[in-house]
């Protein structure tokens, strides 16, 4: 446990100094990592939906706030669906519209769960979105949350409907297509299943962890794994969706071990050395229970090697010489 907090004081300390260099790269990747998963899933206009393409675009992102990321994912979403069918491009522009209103309002500060979100679906382990976004956020995020979840189900949805959606365009084709494209949102009740949950989530999370129990994070954690897990589990079973139990259980593992990562890393306390204090001014008085971090500086050490008795005699005798302040060949 001590190499550990030695080696989260070294990450700390060089993320302090090499900030400037670490903020770029991470937005880089996460940006790239959208764009791609972008590109393989609705990558229907093929002239901007290339690696090359996306790596120019992730290292513009690189240098501009977050929220660039947003707006130029955006842009390439509605050049794919435009490049799909007119009618749900349209369709997905309302939607974007009203994901930035709804964002802009409540939840401008969190751009990076708009983003991942989607991400986390497409890699399988997005019940760490609102685990993570309880730890270390306020309830306010549930915005950014929810809009990243009506994002990924409404461009996952158009992917299973692509042929009905591109199709040739015949009599009454543009009302059906609107008609597809919308039933993505409003009668997706897979998607409602999962925003319910994952809200609900977020807040047991961040309910738990402000509480003043000890190991608040891991207990807010566990609970919150196992509600997610058992109620999606639950919830697949009233909807009738088979087929998803083995990748919910295996998802929930893996984003609890980085929940806890999470934990180690922005809230690691030590419980045994638990203060509880009581003082007092004119008008209150104060109980005060004080938790320190766990925190182990790494030390350097520094090893002066002799090659034989005789250079550390000479060694000796030089400091000696220097304290009384004589010769030191009178020494010898």
């Amino acid at each position: 446990m001590t190499t550990l907090l030695e080696l989260k004081e070294k990450l700390t300390r060089f993320y302090g100094k090499y900030d400037i260099y670490i903020t770029p790269v991470i937005k880089f990747t996460v940006a790239l990592t959208a764009f791609l998963l972008i590109n393989h899933n609705i990558g229907y206009m093929e002239k901007i939906s290339s690696t090359p393409i996306a790596l120019i675009l992730a290292l513009i992102c690189s240098i501009l706030p977050v929220g660039g990321a947003v707006f130029i994912g955006s842009v390439l979403i509605l050049l794919d669906m435009y490049a799909l069918s007119l009618e749900v491009c349209i369709v997905a522009l309302i939607l974007f519209i009203l994901m930035y209103i709804l964002y802009f309002r409540f939840s401008p500060k969190n751009e990076y769960g708009v983003l991942l979100t989607p991400i986390c679906f497409g890699l399988n382990i997005p019940f760490v979105m609102p685990v993570g976004m309880g730890l270390l956020r306020e309830l306010y995020s549930m915005f950014s949350l929810v809009c990243g979840i009506v994002l990924y189900f409404f461009l996952n949805g158009v992917k299973q409907n692509e042929t009905t959606l591109g199709g040739v365009d015949e009599k009454d084709a543009a009302t059906s297509k609107i008609v597809v494209a919308l039933n993505q949102l409003l009668g997706n009740r897979e998607m409602y299943l999962v925003l319910a949950i994952m809200v609900v989530t977020l807040v047991i999370v961040y309910i738990i962890r402000k509480m003043s129990i000890e190991h608040a994070w891991a207990v807010a954690i566990i609970f919150g794994i196992l509600f997610e897990a058992v109620g999606m589990i639950a919830g697949d079973m009233v909807l009738g969706i088979s087929g998803k139990t083995i990748t919910i259980l295996v998802g929930s593992i893996i984003s609890c071990v980085i929940a806890f990562v999470i934990q180690f890393l922005f809230f690691n306390l030590d419980y045994s050395r638990t203060e509880r204090l009581q003082f007092e001014d004119d008008e209150y008085y104060y109980y005060v229970k004080a938790v320190p971090k766990a925190i182990v500086a790494g030390t350097d050490k520094k090893v002066t090697r002799f090659s034989g008795k005789e250079e550390q005699d000479r060694m000796t005798k030089k400091r000696f010489a220097e304290e009384m302040e004589i010769d030191e060949d009178l020494l010898d």
